[in-house]
């Protein structure tokens, strides 16, 4: 009988194909469960990774192979889906619907990421059933290799925080609410790290007086765009989703659906406890939930009311977005510049301009895309694996390149696209609430944002030299944001709305990306251990 350790070991050289390099191996083993979390104060059903709630950090270095065993013991099918890791050449190991088989209960399957050329703060979320309503997140780092300089000083300590949005109903009965096409009503509260605002239950971070600390601030929430402060400090962000930025000092900071910021804060404040405060934006309902920053020294605890914040401002929220930029000084994730790539002096050779739609398909309520509302196959067979068994069962391009106005209608919407081509997608948002969108397997140049009617004219603002590239932006009311992207990373990736319950009804799709219909050449071949489903159930690991 093979040990742990040695079964480890066996399972990665059966499971591991084609890895151009031997980077180092990083082994998880998760179990999910169901337990009991008190996130407002009151028992909840929630979702724990290894009995923990949220789950447990990932921390990576460049090129690392991360090898994660996750036994799903829940009732139902579950899946992770990793935030900004880009799994190149492997959309087998995305974690979404069109991607990746859900684990069955009482089963597990191995994910195999290799955290390739990346670096920077992500964080990986359940994505299947409605379940990232009841927890199952986590924070996914990514460290840089030794000998490569990073643009800062080492902090003294280097923490995750998760701020979201948060109801009182677990996730089936939300789910049983969009399952007959009804909207979810508002938020119940805000967590930090899943503690909500009440007394002694408020997230707590220690400091010690006259150092520096790293915060790594994602929003891992259904909806809402947040803003982020900490009572008597700034804040220096300095990475976002991968990309070191210029420096620039925030005394709060929005962080929309899915969005990851990394922060500098010093404790040289006066030894006592501060509020750190998270408050939600855009909304006529206003909601604030507190933490605490606490210095190791104190003996003083909070004073007077929590710092205010921005709440409906628009202008105010565009103009720190487009401050964001790229440190075109600093090393990424190799020890050259990562601004040496000159993304502004590329042609593009498509532009695909999406806008988001709400309304109604036979009396019940959707989203869309271009008027297209996204439905999985009838089989539930992944996208992916259909196309890779060469089944069928959608039709790749079935999505308009611009609005059409027509209503909405229901189909498996893929976009065709070419592999190694450069291209411009448009977001346009014509309702009046927030947007946030997010594609996989790629990080993306915000070349413009504003508001009104994106037109060609609209590209004499863009910003074609220190854009930030990350991969979730947000697109304001009645406003636009456009986005380059180098399509150099081969597979099927999902690009959707970040706001889960439109997501779940409709407004997301699949990027197909190959150079021609049958290439796999460039793309990794499907792991041996993936799960089947639908209608690829019982086949062969490989494509006749």
């Amino acid at each position: 009988m093979l040990l742990k350790g040695e079964l480890a070991v066996f399972l990665v050289v059966l499971l591991v194909v084609n890895t151009v390099a031997e980077s180092p191996y990083r082994f998880f083993e998760w179990n999910i469960t169901y337990g009991t979390i008190w996130p407002l104060g009151l028992p909840q059903k929630g979702i724990l990774i290894n009995g923990q709630f949220p789950g447990p950090d990932i921390v990576s270095v460049t090129n690392d192979n991360v090898i994660i065993n996750v036994f799903n013991n829940l009732d139902e099918p579950f899946l992770l889906s990793w935030n900004g890791i880009q799994n190149r050449r492997n959309s087998f190991e995305d974690g979404v619907w069109g991607t990746t088989c859900p684990i069955p209960p009482g089963k597990n399957f191995t994910y195999i990421l290799q955290v390739k050329d990346q670096i920077g703060s992500f964080y990986y979320f359940p994505s299947t059933a409605f379940h990232k309503a009841s927890g199952g997140f986590g924070g996914f780092r990514i460290l840089s290799r030794p000998g490569i300089p990073v643009p800062f000083d080492e902090p003294t300590g280097d923490f995750t925080v998760l701020i979201g949005d948060w109801y009182k109903s677990n996730h089936t009965y939300l789910k049983s609410i969009l399952d007959r096409n009804h909207k979810l009503p508002f938020v119940d509260a805000l967590h930090i790290n899943g503690h909500g605002p009440q007394g002694p239950n408020r997230a707590s971070f220690t400091v010690d007086q006259g150092k520096t600390y790293r915060l790594r601030i994602s929003n891992v929430g259904l909806e809402h765009s947040l803003n982020f402060r900490i009572e008597g400090h700034k804040m220096k962000l300095v990475e976002v989703e991968g990309t070191h930025t210029m420096q620039e000092t925030y005394s709060s900071l929005d962080v929309h659906v899915g969005q990851t910021y990394s922060v500098l804060i010093t404790a040289d404040q006066a030894p006592k406890d501060y509020y750190i405060v998270v408050s939600n934006r855009f909304s006529s309902i206003l909601l604030t939930t507190t933490g605490v920053l606490h210095y190791s020294n104190s003996n003083q605890e909070f004073t007077g009311p929590p710092p205010g914040g921005p709440t409906i401002e628009i202008d105010w929220s565009l103009t720190q977005a487009r401050s964001i930029r790229t440190n075109l000084t600093a090393s990424g994730p190799r020890p050259n510049p990562q601004g040496s790539y000159h993304y502004g002096m590329i042609n593009t050779t498509r532009t695909i301009r999406l806008a988001n739609s709400a309304g109604q398909v036979n009396g019940k309520q959707r989203y869309a895309v271009n008027s297209v509302s996204f439905v999985p196959t009838k089989s539930n067979t992944p996208l992916k694996l259909a196309d890779y068994f060469n089944i069928g069962g959608f039709t790749p391009g079935n999505i308009p390149d611009a609005p059409t106005g027509k209503g909405i209608y229901l189909d498996t919407s893929v976009l065709q696209t070419d592999y190694r081509t450069f291209i411009e997608i448009v977001f346009e948002n014509k309702e009046g609430i927030m947007q946030s969108w997010h594609l996989n397997g790629y990080a993306f140049w915000v070349v413009g944002m504003d508001g009104g009617k994106w037109t060609p004219a609209s590209r004499d603002q863009y910003n074609l030299r220190d854009a930030v590239s990350r991969i979730t932006t947000q697109v304001y009311p009645k406003s636009w944001t456009a986005i380059y992207i180098s399509l150099d990373n081969v597979g099927m990736w999902n690009l959707r709305s970040e706001f889960w319950a439109r997501q779940y009804l409709g407004q997301q799709l699949y990027m197909r990306v190959y150079t021609t219909s049958t290439s796999w050449r460039d793309e990794y071949p499907i792991p041996i251990n993936a799960l089947l489903c639908g209608d690829v159930a019982g086949r062969h690991k490989r494509p006749l």
